[in-house]
C-alpha cells in the first residue's frame, strides 16, 4: 500500500467564496500514482469547508442564501463566540457544509456519480488556509 499527501493553499480575499478544486484533486492523484484506494480531501481550519456537489452557479447562490439564513454573519453581537474576533458564522457553516470528502479511487480516477466535483467553501477569508489530500491505496 501506498500513501500520499499534498496540501492546497488558498487565500481568499473576500470572506466567504466556494472554489471548485476538483481539477486540483484530480492531478494530485495523477501524482500519486495510486490506482486503486481511497482519497480524502478536508479543510485544515474550522471555518473552511470540503463538500462535493454540482458545479452550478445557482446551486452556489442557493448555498449562499441558505447558509446565511441558518447563520447570519451580522450582527456579530448574536454570538457568544463573537468578541476577539467575528467570524462565529464561519464556524457554523463549516458545521454545516461538513469537514472532508473521501471518494473511492477506481483506475486511477476519481469514482465519481454523475456531476460530482469537490469543493472547498471559505466561510472566513482574508488570511492564508490549506485543505489536505491524502491518497492511499495500491
Amino acid at each position: 500500500m501506498k500513501s500520499y499527501r499534498k496540501e492546497l493553499w488558498f487565500n481568499i480575499p473576500q470572506r466567504r467564496q466556494l472554489i471548485n478544486i476538483t481539477g486540483e484533486v484530480e492531478a494530485a492523484l495523477r501524482e500519486s500514482g495510486i490506482q486503486e484506494g481511497l482519497c480524502l480531501v478536508n479543510a485544515m481550519h474550522i471555518s473552511a469547508s470540503v463538500f462535493i456537489n454540482d458545479d452550478e452557479s445557482g446551486l452556489h447562490a442557493d448555498f449562499e442564501r441558505w447558509l446565511e439564513k441558518l447563520a447570519p454573519e451580522k450582527p456579530h453581537d448574536q454570538y457568544a463566540h463573537n468578541g476577539y474576533e467575528d467570524n462565529a458564522d464561519a464556524h457554523l457553516k463549516r458545521t454545516i457544509m461538513g469537514r472532508e470528502v473521501t471518494v473511492a479511487v477506481t483506475e486511477g480516477r476519481l469514482d465519481f456519480g454523475p456531476w460530482e466535483q469537490i469543493f472547498y467553501g471559505e466561510f472566513d477569508g482574508k488570511r492564508k488556509k490549506r485543505a489536505l489530500i491524502k491518497i492511499i491505496g495500491a
